[in-house]
């Protein structure tokens, strides 16, 4: 093979690594959400682990952190403990967790009671995935969170398992 020749091939391929690494790039880091993201999580209502319907307007005005969920997503639930002890941190101070489950009532009704959940967890079953998609996670990946602000702006989205030292920073900054 000729030096020509193999410059030709080596150009080529630095060509497409560099497209392959924009393309992954762009698919794994959330999309801006929709403007219209919060205002349909608050006009939602899920239902509960009990199975009761729960109004997400309910907690309209206080700081969300959505936290979008499976209990086969060894991620989702390895930051499960952390959420808890930081709804427990928040308490008196006007934030509420929220996990959406992307799963089947039953399973997440067995996890919530085998884990002692403190913070309400809400079953969308895959509405939870376009729910998700509105807020920007256009790779449909779990764990998926977003922090909105008291004034129902989304302050913040998180793909993967949370950094909380970086959580509770965006906390404060609120």
């Amino acid at each position: 093979m000729t030096k020509s020749k193999l410059l030709t091939f080596a150009a080529i391929a630095i060509v497409f690594t560099a497209i392959g690494i924009y393309v992954g790039v762009k698919r794994l880091n959330p999309a801006p959400a929709e403007n219209t993201a919060v205002a349909a999580l608050m006009q939602s209502s899920l239902p509960d682990t009990k199975n009761q319907p729960r109004a997400l307007a309910e907690w309209k005005g206080k700081t969300l952190l959505v936290n979008f969920w499976a209990t086969w997503c060894p991620p989702c639930v390895a930051e499960m403990p952390e959420l808890v002890e930081l709804q427990a941190d928040m308490a008196g101070r006007n934030v509420q967790i929220i996990g959406i489950g992307i799963d089947s009532p039953s399973n997440i009704q067995q996890f919530s009671e085998k884990l002692q959940i403190s913070y309400p967890l809400l079953v969308a079953g895959m509405q939870g995935t376009e729910l998700s998609r509105q807020f920007g996670n256009q790779a449909g990946g779990l764990p998926f969170t977003v922090l909105i602000g008291p004034d129902g702006q989304i302050r913040q989205t998180y793909l993967g398992r949370l950094d909380m030292k970086k959580v509770r920073a965006d906390l404060a900054s609120l």
